[in-house]
């Protein structure tokens, strides 16, 4: 099962090539990492998003919580979330599909971030089911280039981690 777990770290070089060498060194794959400053500039925090059974995720927590760099992990599996990440799409634009490409762009709430006289930039964000519903709509126009976000994601209500 694909698990998002979220860990506060202290905001200090070498961390994350500590948290990666214990996925790669148990040979469980990183799918997605996002990483940024907190309000506390001193920490920071990483969600990671995985695959693997019960066993396997407790052994991932288990040796998170290990690593002195890290303050606390929460693994989000069962309970009540939001999650979202960002892409930046730049597509063919020709005249002919040019009102189409902004039609779906309005549709999915994003953004036109630059133009040229044949291609869009697009941003949007979203869950992974909207970003992966607009790269399916756009696809017939001719994507050049997707660049993704890791998936960033927060408690729903008051509790934080």
């Amino acid at each position: 099962m694909r698990h998002t777990i979220s860990a506060l770290v202290l905001n200090q070089p070498g961390v994350l090539a500590r948290v990666a060498g214990l996925f790669s060194g148990r040979g469980f794959n990183i799918e997605s990492l996002c990483v940024g400053e907190t309000l506390d500039p001193s920490v920071s925090r990483m969600t990671i998003v995985t695959r693997g059974n019960d066993q396997i995720i407790e052994q991932i927590t288990k040796q998170l919580n290990k690593l002195v760099d890290i303050i606390k992990v929460v693994d989000f599996f069962g309970n009540d979330y939001i999650d979202r990440e960002m892409i930046l799409i730049k597509v063919m634009a020709e005249s002919s599909s040019r009102a189409e490409i902004l039609r779906i762009t309005d549709i999915f709430r994003g953004k036109i971030v630059d133009v040229t006289p044949k291609s869009y930039t697009i941003e949007v964000s979203g869950d992974e089911n909207k970003i992966q519903a607009i790269i399916d709509l756009l696809k017939p126009m001719g994507i050049k280039e997707v660049v993704r976000t890791g998936k960033v994601a927060i408690s729903r209500g008051s509790k934080g981690i």
